[in-house]
């Protein structure tokens, strides 16, 4: 088992990183929670998979326990999914000692930790995150939030877990389409932060892609101390924590011109970075050769490289309206060399149009 401490201002906690092993959780629980009453958010994909298992584990320890299944998909990051579940918390009687679990990918996540944050004024909040995108990257550091239908993940928080409990056997019942989306937040790390990590996951590409349990611990716990340590000391992004938006401006963008349909988050956050290390590129910041690198790492994948059949001015009018802009201008998050990005502003529409047509 691994654990990582992550210390943020506003409430340290540990990620724990295991592999088939349910009953560590027990311990982990009681050291972080007010009460043994929990409130269970998963989709109708994960509930046949592990609900069950987590039930019978709670039944055990006598902790009481509902749950709510919710439809999967973005769709379900809503105001309207909001109001069902605190209606369904209402009715659950939770109080402020109560726990909600997120047991799922990132849209259980993203909306259980809003619910948790708002219901109340904020109760317990435990992440069990079963995809890779995010158990190494929103479960972790407190961004909670829904979708308005013009912008994604406008309406929300910071509100950090209490404990992150990743069991790696998960993502053996990841479809194959969900696990490689959460490769592009995998590289994304490499690409902001440390370039010997991003020549790992090269050499290592095949073993992670076949689902290697060793290979896939070491992979998730690099990801997950590059996370930690970007997000302790910045936890309401006011400044370093921006530069895990690489690939975000230009793949959220991506998201609300398709109505949340055609691309997963993770195939848009691909098309995000190569279009912004493409701009990166034109800006003299970077040689095409690491552009091209990027793009071979993300076809290794299965991963979209090219956009195809969205105008360049609905994709700059979605970016307009990105939470992360800054007096009306459009932020950035570009490559500037190995493992290393920075903010930019100020980027010449007429340039943004033409590496978009690229």
């Amino acid at each position: 088992m691994e654990k990582i401490y992550v210390n943020t201002g506003s409430r340290p906690y540990y990620i724990y990183i295991i592999e088939n092993n349910w009953e560590p959780l027990i311990t982990a629980l009681s050291s972080c929670v007010k009460s043994k009453k929990f409130f269970v958010i998963c989709d109708e994909n994960v509930y046949p998979l592990y609900y069950p298992t987590l039930d019978k584990l709670l039944t055990k320890h006598e902790y009481e326990h509902n749950v709510v299944v919710i439809p999967p998909g973005e769709s379900s990051k809503s105001l309207e999914c909001a109001n069902y579940l605190y209606t369904e918390a209402l009715n659950a009687h939770l109080d402020r000692q109560s726990t909600i679990i997120a047991l799922g990918g990132g849209v259980v996540g993203d909306i259980s930790g809003f619910i948790a944050a708002t219901y109340m004024r904020g109760i317990g909040f435990i992440q069990i995150p079963t995809t890779l995108l995010a158990q190494i990257d929103s479960s972790i550091g407190g961004k909670v939030a829904v979708n308005h239908p013009a912008a994604k993940n406008i309406i929300g928080s910071f509100y950090q877990p209490n404990l992150v409990y990743i069991n790696v056997n998960t993502l053996n019942t990841l479809p194959k389409r969900e696990f490689v989306g959460g490769m592009a937040e995998l590289i994304k790390y490499g690409y902001i932060w440390d370039i010997e990590f991003l020549n790992w996951i090269e050499k290592n590409i095949d073993s992670i892609l076949s689902l290697n349990t060793n290979t896939l611990i070491h992979a998730i716990r690099r990801a997950c101390e590059i996370k930690s340590h970007i997000v302790e000391r910045d936890e309401k992004e006011e400044g370093l924590r921006v530069i895990l938006n690489f690939g975000h401006t230009i793949g959220h963008a991506i998201e609300a011109a398709t109505n949340y349909k055609t691309y997963i988050h993770g195939e848009a956050i691909a098309l995000g970075m190569v279009y912004e290390a493409k701009l990166a590129n034109r800006l003299s910041l970077i040689e095409q050769t690491y552009v091209y690198r990027l793009i071979q790492l993300l076809e290794k994948c299965s991963l979209p490289t090219k956009l195809s059949g969205i105008d360049s001015s609905l994709l700059i009018d979605k970016m307009s309206l990105d939470k992360k802009n800054r007096g009306g201008n459009i932020i950035f998050i570009l490559p500037t060399g190995a493992g290393a990005v920075d903010l930019y502003t100020d980027i010449d529409n007429t340039l943004l149009h033409e590496v978009l047509s690229t």
